[in-house]
């Protein structure tokens, strides 16, 4: 018996990439099963070896010194060289820890807190003035807990423009949309519509924004941080 891997929805990952074509999708996972059904040599991303190692190589440095280095240049300038498409006047904060560079996406005027977690395993895009504070965690996929391989299930995050997602709040696969608010130590596991304000564990709904407001600009980048 074929023990099928599980894999995120495709229509809603279709959504995601409607709604952010910058969005950088890795290769699809590959596998081989054996004879008795199970899953050998499983592989989350079908890349060659030189792109492996680049982007483990940028991933481990990145986490063990250079997110550490107190100067925006030189941080973003090392992003870019192994692949981060990161816009104008944003800023990722020291001490934040990057899974799979590569496919992390950032828009203009944006600015990601410190301490925070990117999990880009499976895509992450993160649009124009969105605010995210210190601490976050952002997670790019799950596991299938009903395989007896326990085989990881990436899924993508789009977090659109205008999103302010609050201290210590925690971001499973899903599509934020333009606009809204996750309270702090918030848990989102699901969709969040336009101007919709999130909180609690898992997150509910507890506010609507005024699409009026957003007219600000983002990017705050304090020196040294």
């Amino acid at each position: 018996m074929s023990l099928e891997p599980a894999k995120a929805d495709p229509v809603k990952v279709a959504k995601k990439v409607a709604a952010a074509p910058g969005l950088k999708l890795p290769p699809e996972p590959s596998y081989d099963l054996l004879p008795d059904g199970r899953v050998a040599n499983y592989r989350m991303q079908s890349m060659g070896l030189k792109r492996k190692l680049r982007n483990r190589i940028g991933q481990v440095l990145w986490n063990l010194v250079i997110t550490h280095i107190p100067f925006h240049f030189i941080r973003q300038g090392y992003l870019k060289l192994f692949g981060v498409t990161i816009g104008k006047n944003s800023c990722i904060m020291l001490g934040t820890s990057i899974l799979d560079i590569e496919f992390l996406t950032v828009g203009d005027n944006t600015s990601i807190g410190s301490r925070c977690l990117l999990d880009a395993r499976a895509g992450l895009y993160i649009g124009n003035d969105v605010t995210i504070a210190s601490d976050v965690q952002i997670i790019g996929g799950g596991h299938d807990v009903n395989h007896p391989d326990f085989l990881p299930v990436p899924d993508p995050t789009v977090i659109e423009d205008y999103v302010w997602i609050a201290s210590r709040a925690m971001v499973l696969p899903s599509h934020i949309q333009r606009g809204a608010v996750v309270a702090a130590q918030a848990v989102v596991n699901k969709d969040i519509d336009e101007c919709t304000i999130v909180g609690g564990v898992p997150a509910k709904v507890i506010g609507k924004r005024n699409p009026d407001a957003l007219k600000y600009r983002g990017g705050y980048r304090p020196l040294f941080c």
